[in-house]
């Protein structure tokens, strides 16, 4: 009888200690698929949410470094971003495009921008001005278009002649062109109105200028489809800043928004000497007049951490580098501590299985010492013995691992839900879950809650995880059978037989 049929004859001939050896990887066995489910669960939302977040970066002012590093509290403008380093930056293997926005601000008198009704308005107790966001571009689509953030509904894009000569032509949003009456081909006259806001409260007008642009195009924000049962028609205090953000936008030809900048500026000087200095007395730099917001698209998610860590030299002292994917980052916390949780329990019951195991197979083999000294007494090789020994090992562990599979993963599905459900949402009623990450990026903030993140994860069969886990548990049982190997190598025919 070769050392198959042996193997087979004798896990089938002792049911006892077959059962015992199954009952013990197949509980292994449980813990490892489980921990395995949920780890590549969570890596696999990550992976979801951030293509659907897409691999965008932006450098941005870091108006909480400013903030902590201003000695009297007021905030003096950094020395801004140059062109030069921005194409740098450009050249990078992990860039597919790019584009440089420099980003205007006016509060308006008589045009009106987007409102939030007057009691979506109160709920955010505080008063939102008339104001217009002038985000600039270098491309004849900005990026916002081409990412689908936004949508043209009527009109069209910029000309390359445009953009090289900064013609002041806009692209604004249907709710501002609703509420002023314009179309596209018509004028809209932009009123900035600059006030002089006293110490107790009060303001005065000091003067009004007027930006003329031809509306060349109307678009709409692209939002995210919310698929949640239970959202109701009121928006949070995030969502509506979002909206007033987005609505609130302009885009025109960089050079536009750099000479309405510099209108404002050489009026704002004469009025207003002090506000329009720097801390220590000195003129604004045009880089500092023209903030630069460049946006870079990544060819993939994945490259986000990489692109950081080389550009991040050339970013100068009080600006950061933001990505698409921190949102993920920022609110997915509960998920990256389930992932490391799980690797740790995968390494503890990989660590457990491998004692267990080997202990259990020695203890068998000390009841079979006679059993396989007849073997070798009979001229049968150690390998042969140790062969059957390793097939044994791998029938009833292939049978405990396969049903541990199916079990394994409806075990860490029911304790991902546990976590999820205590833990998670305990996050959101502490308000790490805004969604929102800052203003800097303008229109093209997104708006991701933990509530998408939760909705996205799901523990299901993959082939991934079969392959993961297999491999895992006939590793630990092979290295689990190190142990009894020794022990039949030490064996002694002739002792035994005496």
């Amino acid at each position: 009888m070769n050392y198959w049929n042996r193997a087979l004859c004798s896990v089938t001939r002792r049911k006892g200690k077959s059962i015992i050896l199954f009952a013990v990887i197949f509980i292994l066995g449980n813990v490892i698929a489980g921990s395995i489910a949920i780890q590549q669960s969570t890596d696999n939302v990550e992976k979801k949410i951030k293509h659907q977040l897409g691999a965008t970066v932006s450098v941005d002012m870091d108006y909480e470094k400013m903030m902590n590093e201003s000695s009297d509290g007021q905030l003096s403008a950094p020395s801004g971003l140059k062109i030069d380093d921005i194409q740098k930056m450009g050249q990078s293997p992990y860039v597919k495009e790019f584009d440089y926005s420099i980003s205007g601000f006016i509060q308006m008198k008589k045009v009106k921008g987007y409102e939030l009704e007057q009691k979506e308005n109160a709920s955010m107790g505080v008063a939102m001005p008339n104001h217009l966001s002038l985000k600039g571009s270098n491309l004849v689509e900005p990026l916002d278009f081409k990412e689908k953030k936004m949508k043209l509904v009527d009109g069209r894009t910029f000309t390359q002649e445009e953009i090289d000569n900064g013609k002041a032509v806009g692209i604004i949003s249907k709710k501002v062109a609703e509420a002023n009456g314009v179309n596209v081909g018509d004028q809209l006259v932009l009123d900035s109105v600059t006030m002089d806001y006293k110490q107790d409260g009060s303001s005065e007008e000091l003067y009004t200028q007027d930006h003329p642009i031809e509306i060349i195009g109307i678009f709409e924000p692209v939002t995210l489809e919310k698929k949640k049962a239970d959202e109701k028609d009121s928006k949070d205090m995030n969502q509506q800043m979002l909206e007033t953000e987005q609505f609130n936008t302009a885009y025109l030809p960089n050079g536009a928004v750099a000479s309405i900048n510099k209108a404002e500026y050489e009026k704002g000087k004469i009025a207003l000497p002090d506000k329009y200095k720097n801390s220590d007395g000195t003129e604004m730099t045009e880089e500092q007049l023209n903030p630069v917001t460049p946006t870079f698209i990544l060819k993939s998610p994945e490259d986000v951490d990489a692109f950081k860590e080389e550009t991040k030299a050339m970013v100068p002292e009080f600006y950061k580098l933001n990505a698409s994917t921190d949102e993920y980052d920022q609110i997915g916390g509960t998920f990256k501590k389930m992932s490391q949780i799980s690797g740790y329990v995968v390494l503890l019951a990989i660590g457990a299985a491998l004692l267990i195991i080997s202990l259990v197979v020695v203890l068998f083999l000390r009841d079979r010492k006679h059993e396989l000294g007849i073997y070798l007494s009979l001229g049968e090789t150690r390998a042969k013995v140790m062969q059957q020994i390793i097939v044994e090992l791998l029938l009833i562990s292939l049978m405990a691992m396969c049903l541990s599979l199916l079990t394994g993963n409806f075990l860490g599905k029911m304790v991902s839900d546990s976590l999820i459900a205590s833990d998670a949402f305990s996050q959101v009623d502490s308000g790490n879950t805004s969604g929102l990450m800052t203003l800097g990026s303008g229109a093209s903030l997104s708006n991701l809650t933990m509530e998408d993140v939760s909705s996205a994860y799901e523990v299901k069969f993959s082939l991934s995880y079969i392959v993961t886990f297999l491999i895992a548990g006939i590793s630990t049982v092979l290295l689990s059978a190190i142990l009894p190997l020794t022990y039949v190598l030490r064996l002694n025919p002739k002792k035994i037989m005496m």
